[in-house]
């Protein structure tokens, strides 16, 4: 079984649409894809809908999730979070907070990146963003497309937009104990998604990786590209001691990152496991 546990469509900042990424998992030969766009389940109805149309030959599961913004002790960090009730009211109200918050945020970074001298305009972004959460791919793609810089991820860094760089705007982000209190309260399974990628900035202790396990936290994503060897092989051990599931997955993006679907996968029993705890929603197909 190939299993990838971490995408995004343009209900977020992919540029796939939620069935062309339902349809490439399938011709990917993935046998489970998860759709995690940030901070919104807008993308799901029409996942499950791309799903129904490709039939059980297909072979193909879907997991509902969303991938939640937060921060702890200053640290910006993503939860993904996994089959909840999506209409669970205290976990879409905090939702909402953060989408409402994406708005006025890129469009303070798209500001101060016009007064570092960089040719892109907020009307370019939200074109670029369409009907999707607004967020720093977007304002990066803006930039390649204005030839400052040669791809996305070049922006990721402390000279644009990396957390803290020079164009950098913070946005509203839950505390992740509450974010893993309100996801189980939902029925869901929560998962800190790549917890080692330092090139993003600051990274979240081990110390705190432990307290969120304590009140908790299902598991981490070891197998991710921004994890190195070392890394993976650090947060394998620590998700050991910690008794945390381990996940792999490709965080796919579309064409706005070279990642391609299924270039990490999660172990079945991980997934069976991850499937087993859930009680607010059930993956939409069978295995």
């Amino acid at each position: 079984m190939r299993i990838d546990l971490h995408t995004h469509s343009t209900a977020s900042d992919g540029t796939d649409t939620p069935g062309e990424l339902v349809r490439n998992a399938a011709a990917a030969g993935l046998d489970v894809v998860a759709l995690t766009d940030h901070d919104t389940v807008g993308g799901h109805a029409a996942a499950r809908t791309a799903l129904r149309e490709l039939g059980a030959g297909a072979g193909l599961t879907l997991v509902t999730g969303a991938e939640l913004s937060c921060r702890v002790r200053g640290i910006s960090m993503h939860m993904l979070a996994y089959l909840f009730d999506p209409a669970e009211p205290e976990l879409d109200r905090e939702r909402e907070l953060v989408r409402d918050d994406r708005v006025p945020r890129a469009r303070g970074m798209v500001a101060r990146l016009q007064e570092l001298g960089v040719p892109v305009t907020w009307e370019q972004v939200a074109a670029i963003a369409g009907d999707g959460s607004v967020g720093r791919p977007h304002i990066a793609t803006a930039m390649v497309d204005a030839g400052v810089i040669g791809s996305v991820s070049e922006a990721f860094t402390a000279q644009w937009l990396a957390n803290d760089g020079r164009a950098y705007v913070a946005k509203h982000e839950l505390d992740p104990f509450k974010a893993i209190r309100l996801v189980k309260g939902a029925g869901g399974v929560t998962v800190f998604a790549h917890p080692g990628a330092h090139k993003r900035g600051e990274t979240v202790p081990d110390e705190v990786i432990a307290e969120l396990a304590a009140a908790g936290l299902d598991g981490v994503e070891v197998d991710h590209v921004d994890h190195d060897g070392p890394t993976r092989a650090r947060l394998r051990g620590l998700a050991a001691e910690l008794g945390l599931l381990t996940t792999g997955s490709s965080d796919y993006h579309g064409s706005r990152k070279t990642v391609v679907l299924g270039e990490c996968v999660t172990d079945p029993e991980v997934y069976r496991e991850i499937a087993r705890r859930a009680t607010g929603a059930a993956p939409v197909g069978a295995v």
